[in-house]
């Protein structure tokens, strides 16, 4: 089973450091950013499993970060803040956020939080659009129906190539290694050869690009793994 990713957002490096600390000691990987524009990066190169973020940033505020988040996922939002009032608690949650909770706070409780969110959420986000569209509609991918198409026409995809598309389709900036792949298309058993993985990305290259040699969707990131290209509508 993978290790689900918290992003912890707070311009105070002690918080960040406390948070961190104990939501390291409950099994997370966690990243943690002091400004909006340091998150934003980390968020668009990592699969980001949930976000603790302060209202209250020096560059972005928290409202327009999660804003800008829900733009292109459904990742769950805690809001972390020291406001009280009633109007900016509604703002957080009107951007977007799904929780709030207030400074000081229980660390017990923040925990807690986060793993109601996480089982309340799909094990694999969806994108916020259920049907994504590249290049004026040469290749386009319908979670809703689990179908995708090539120059209109539906293309027949293994479960194993469903689930490594899927992955790269929904965190297009980050770069997927082997063994990340393998985590998300092959059961928690699986005891077998990296390398397998690069036998189904030339399957799925057969399928979707037009020339297998200079590939425009699925992209070989030289030393480090795969990710997303394409132009998206």
């Amino acid at each position: 089973m993978s290790v689900k990713e918290i992003l912890v957002v707070d311009d105070e490096p002690k918080i960040l450091e406390v948070v961190s600390s104990y939501l390291e000691s409950k099994g997370f990987k966690v990243f943690t950013a002091e400004t909006g524009g340091e998150a934003l990066d980390i968020f668009a190169k990592n699969r980001i499993s949930l976000v603790v973020l302060d209202l209250m940033l020096p560059d972005i505020s928290g409202e327009e970060i999660c804003t800008r988040l829900r733009k292109e996922s459904r990742v769950p939002v805690i809001m972390l803040t020291a406001k009280t009032q009633e109007n900016d608690l509604l703002n957080g949650l009107q951007s977007g956020a799904d929780d709030y909770i207030t400074k000081p706070f229980s660390l017990k409780e923040l925990h807690a939080r986060i793993e109601a969110i996480l089982r309340r959420s799909a094990e694999d986000l969806a994108p916020l659009l259920a049907k994504l569209t590249w290049n004026e509609g040469d290749l386009i991918i319908d979670f809703d129906r689990n179908v995708v198409k090539k120059g209109g026409e539906e293309v027949s995809l293994t479960p194993i190539e469903w689930r490594i598309i899927s992955a790269l389709v929904k965190y297009p900036k980050k770069v997927f290694t082997r063994d990340e792949l393998i985590d998300i298309a092959f059961d928690a058993g699986f005891d077998g050869y990296d390398r397998v993985i690069d036998t189904h990305i030339k399957n799925l290259r057969q399928k979707i690009e037009d020339d297998t040699k200079n590939t425009i969707y699925i992209l070989t990131v030289r030393g480090r793994g795969y990710k997303f290209g394409g132009e998206r509508q």
